[in-house]
């Protein structure tokens, strides 16, 4: 197949419409038939609850091209059911996840020339959703709702890749301890604007949340979930309900115990603890790995492994991750489904 020609090591982390997406409607109490369509805008009314009252949520996830041509999906019945996760605690239908993984598989075939070539460290972001529409005034659930999937080529979303970065600890709150925190909800992630931008004009990636009833433990790490090696050598992660559920991180987890061998754990993470780590990363499907350098709080700033080179563990969950997404390491059976790919 003929790829589109573009700079595709130097993509950053940025939207591009691509010709194709994937629409389905709930109305009348079911999902209709849904299908592939050209149209990029999607047509509510005023009154959308997703408008209004944040009756939205979303997932994202990743197409790989493999050295021999294929293209691999990482773990998609997972997005599957994280969506369903994310619909139910926001009173929206859940669309089927059968016909999600399919759907998937739909789009990123149609778009097959998008996908960028094997070696570019670039992939194929998708992005599906559900908001809640029609006409409604009063706080209450959507008479109907759209689901639907679009893709983008994307590169690093932390600009360097696989570097370490700084993050800066924010006294703002990210969600509530019995909110919305655990569902890919769009409300948390507004939230996170103000403390996002303040942490890049004071030069660092991203900002880092404590937990919000004690501003003690560590929660997220920006957009990306917070792991640490101890300098027991046992990986960490923090445990909480009010942080997204991280397929990455559970991949992560994953691996650090069956290949390297090491010990793992959910727990609180404390802020006053953190010189026990010797490594530290964020994790999740956009960020990947991303090694984490040091983390200011107030007048101190805590340093990790190093801020210019990437730690020895880290590195090795890194090269596993990557290497099963991309077909190059073989994963536990169904972490890889493979896309059909029949576009000229």
């Amino acid at each position: 197949m003929q790829k589109v020609d573009w700079d595709w090591e130097n993509l950053g982390f940025q939207y591009r419409r691509l010709p194709f997406r994937y629409l389905s409607v709930h109305k009348d109490g079911e999902w209709h038939e849904g299908g592939l369509t050209t149209d990029s805008t999607l047509h509510i009314s005023e009154a959308s609850t997703a408008l209004h009252y944040g009756q939205n949520c979303f997932e994202g996830m990743k197409a790989y091209q493999c050295k021999d041509g294929s293209v691999n999906l990482f773990r998609p019945d997972q997005n599957a059911k994280r969506l369903k996760a994310s619909c139910e605690r926001l009173m929206m239908p859940a669309f089927p996840e059968d016909k999600f993984v399919e759907a998937v598989k739909e789009v990123v075939n149609a778009n097959a020339k998008y996908i960028p070539p094997y070696g570019t460290g670039a992939t194929l972001y998708i992005r599906p959703l559900v908001i809640g529409v029609g006409d409604t005034i009063g706080v209450s659930p959507a008479p109907e709702y759209i689901f639907t999937i679009f893709a983008t080529p994307v590169g690093s979303y932390f600009k360097g890749g696989i570097k370490p970065a700084n993050f800066w600890i924010t006294d703002y709150d990210r969600a509530a301890p019995k909110g919305t925190g655990a569902a890919k909800v769009g409300g948390n992630y507004g939230g996170s604007l103000i403390p996002g931008t303040e942490a890049k004009k004071r030069n660092f990636a991203d900002a880092v949340y404590l937990d919000p009833a004690t501003h003690s433990k560590i929660e997220e790490v920006g957009s990306a979930n917070f792991f640490g090696i101890t300098k027991d050598n046992r990986f960490a992660t923090p445990l909480s309900p009010s942080i997204l559920p991280s397929i990455t991180k559970y991949s992560l987890l994953y691996l650090a115990k069956h290949k390297l061998g090491l010990e793992t754990s959910e727990e609180p993470v404390y802020l006053d603890q953190l010189d026990e780590f010797k490594e530290v990363g964020a994790c999740g499907t956009a960020a990947v790995i991303t090694p984490v350098g040091g983390m200011q709080y107030h007048d101190k700033f805590i340093e990790f492994y190093s801020e210019t080179e990437v730690g020895p563990v880290t590195q090795k969950l890194y090269d596993l991750l990557v290497g099963i997404q991309f077909g190059d390491v073989e994963g536990p059976e169904g972490w890889i489904q493979k896309v059909p790919i029949t576009e000229a």
